[in-house]
């Protein structure tokens, strides 16, 4: 037939997906580009199977992190498929969803919400209002919506993908423990630590029964609960998850697969929480070496690991180290996710975090407005992690005397926590003691006093 025949298009793609699913992302990238590039010559650029094709490696690139990639191609799929198919075809509707999710992963919140929105409308009109694939996309929807801070409308939808798929699907399947901790996740996040551990438990006990003791899925579960306990500092029931967690997934894994690496990550910051530091370096030493060696040395799960270690450098002292793997964290999350992504504010806050301990306040404020700057564009100016900006630079201010500055600062961060988040929960609690030690610092007692009683 020849090398530039659609069959032999056909035969690499089949087999671009065996070692896709090896995670040989490599070999499977190359024959999917080989794929492509017949299909265009042989049927050309507007033929369903050309749109297969960059939808093979639009998923591919976002598997691998380069959701820049991914999403350029999943637009090229998304309108092929749209202009020959029709708007509610499923095939279209798997690009969409595609480009959706890779938007999310890019930290483009605002741009992905009206595609969602559009797939939900798509699958009730093709598939019907309680069609797994709708409660499916209505579960991305909520994820997004709990990336955003709207936590009540991502309850809500979460509520009812859960009641289509406990209607739908057998008691046992994995969208309904997936959709059990995410809800779970959208509580702990909000500090309602009883519903997400008796969420978590269920996830767990579905998974220990239908998948096993010692499945990959399962340890989800448990490094979920285990993650529960460590933020409620309950670390002698986090670190036996944790090590189940781990041992499961070496085992079943390998000991050089990227999610033994998380494990492994997981376990070290847990360590880490408790000052056991000689413990925990090993470990993020560990979990670098598996994703360079794995995903490369410039995706931003490596970038993970260079923040990782860089904050165990920090509570050390050894700012020189921990300096250096910031660096590299943001020169990585710079390139692949954009100047603009939320994990890049993430880092620019822990490397003004070292400056600030240092007095360096002239090189940490440009960093902490520029993740505040990034965080009231993408996340939006009530969002939770906008307070947490807002609280870092008013500390700043503060520790500089540029009260009045510190102030308007710390005020609007306890208004968005207080709203988000009520008026019980911890962060706002933080806010409050920040006020009112600022107020107590310049003698206005009358104004601290009424802070430090609702603390």
């Amino acid at each position: 037939l020849g090398a530039d025949h659609p069959s032999t298009a056909v035969a690499l793609t089949n087999l671009a997906v065996m070692y896709d699913g090896q995670g040989l992302y490599s070999k499977a990238e190359q024959l999917y580009t080989r794929a492509l590039a017949i299909r265009k010559n042989s049927i050309g650029d507007e033929s369903p199977l050309t749109a297969k094709s960059l939808n093979n490696l639009a998923l591919l690139y976002a598997k691998q992190g380069s959701y820049k990639k991914s999403i350029v191609l999943y637009k090229r799929a998304l309108a092929i498929r749209q202009r020959v198919l029709g708007e509610d075809h499923l095939s279209t509707l798997k690009s969409l969803n595609g480009l959706s999710n890779a938007l999310v992963k890019q930290g483009l919140l605002d741009e992905a919400e009206p595609h969602f929105l559009r797939l939900i409308a798509g699958y009730k009109s093709k598939l019907g209002a309680e069609h797994v694939s709708t409660a499916t996309s209505m579960h991305n929807l909520a994820l997004l919506y709990g990336e955003m801070g709207l936590y009540k409308n991502s309850e809500s939808l979460y509520l009812q993908a859960h009641s289509i798929y406990e209607k739908k699907l057998k008691p046992g399947h994995s969208k309904i423990s997936t959709s059990l901790d995410n809800m779970a996740t959208l509580y702990a996040t909000q500090g309602l630590y009883s519903k997400a551990e008796s969420l978590y438990m269920r996830s767990l006990a579905l998974k220990e029964k239908t998948l096993g003791m010692k499945h990959p899925t399962t340890s989800i579960s448990l490094n979920n609960l285990a993650l529960l306990y460590s933020e409620k500092a309950l670390y002698h029931k986090a670190e036996p998850l944790y090590l189940r967690a781990l041992s499961i997934n070496e085992e079943a894994l390998g000991a050089e697969h990227p999610t033994t690496a998380n494990s492994l990550g997981n376990l070290a910051l847990l360590y880490t929480r408790q000052g056991l530091y000689r413990r925990a370096e090993p470990l993020l030493l560990r979990a670098l070496e598996i994703r360079e060696k794995v995903l490369g040395t410039e995706h931003p799960k490596t970038a993970t690991s260079h923040n990782n270690l860089g904050n165990l450098y920090y509570n050390q002292g050894l700012f020189s180290k921990a300096e250096q793997s910031f660096l590299s964290a943001l020169s990585i999350n710079e390139k692949t996710l954009g100047a603009e992504h939320p994990k890049t504010a993430n880092i620019l806050g822990n490397l003004a975090i070292l400056y600030k301990k240092q007095g360096l306040y002239s090189r940490a404020e440009p960093l902490y407005t520029r993740a505040l700057s990034i965080r009231e564009n993408v996340l939006g100016a009530g969002h939770q992690d906008t307070a947490l900006s807002l609280n870092n630079l008013a500390v700043l201010y503060s520790q500089q005397s540029l009260n009045s500055k510190a102030e308007s600062l710390y005020l609007r961060a306890l208004a968005i926590n207080e709203k988000t988040l009520g008026e019980e929960h911890p962060l706002t609690a933080n806010n409050l003691n920040n006020l009112s030690t600022l107020y107590e610092t310049q003698g206005m007692y009358g104004k601290a006093e009424p802070l430090v009683r609702r603390t």
